[in-house]
């Protein structure tokens, strides 16, 4: 597969899963502002990781329509996600530190931390693409971690944790 297409099909799953987002907003019976702060942040979680691979991918494909592309294209592409992904990820660590343990009860503390761990190698990987490789695919590994991660959160909303009754 081309990367313009891989580019293309990436920015198309972001777009359907902000929209996915869309519809669990319309049609949760309470208000946005009625939730806890645990399903607020995973809704912005849902977004953000929709919306960084959608920005990412048409960067991308903007880049492809310079002829000749230029050399260090996926340099400057990591570079791009890099400069997105760190703050976000500041932003959501110091956010999930503010939950009390009653608030982070339903919610699998090995499933976010090893989903923080993932995106952090993520970064390390973007860096490392700008410094040394210049390659496509530690890019979209980037794009596809967001992705994986907008995915989760819109299950995590949709199926909301229930305690198993013993």
């Amino acid at each position: 597969m081309e990367p313009n297409e891989a580019l293309g099909i990436a920015a198309q799953v972001a777009v359907t899963l902000a929209g996915f987002a869309g519809i669990v907003v319309v049609f949760l019976p309470e208000s946005v502002h009625q939730w806890s702060r645990v399903d607020r942040f995973r809704l912005r979680l849902l977004l953000s990781n929709s919306i960084f691979p959608l920005a990412y991918s048409l960067f991308g494909m903007l880049l492809l329509t310079i002829k000749p592309a230029p050399d260090s294209i996926w340099q400057w592409c990591s570079a791009f996600a890099a400069v997105f992904q760190v703050p976000f990820a500041i932003a959501s660590f110091r956010m999930s530190r503010r939950f009390s343990p009653d608030e982070f009860k339903g919610v699998s503390k090995i499933l976010f931390y090893s989903q923080f761990a993932i995106g952090i190698s993520t970064l390390l990987l973007q860096l490392y693409n700008v410094a040394v490789l210049n390659r496509f695919w530690p890019f979209f590994a980037a794009i596809f971690v967001h992705l994986m991660g907008a995915m989760l959160q819109f299950v995590r909303l949709v199926l909301p944790w229930q305690p198993v009754i013993k």
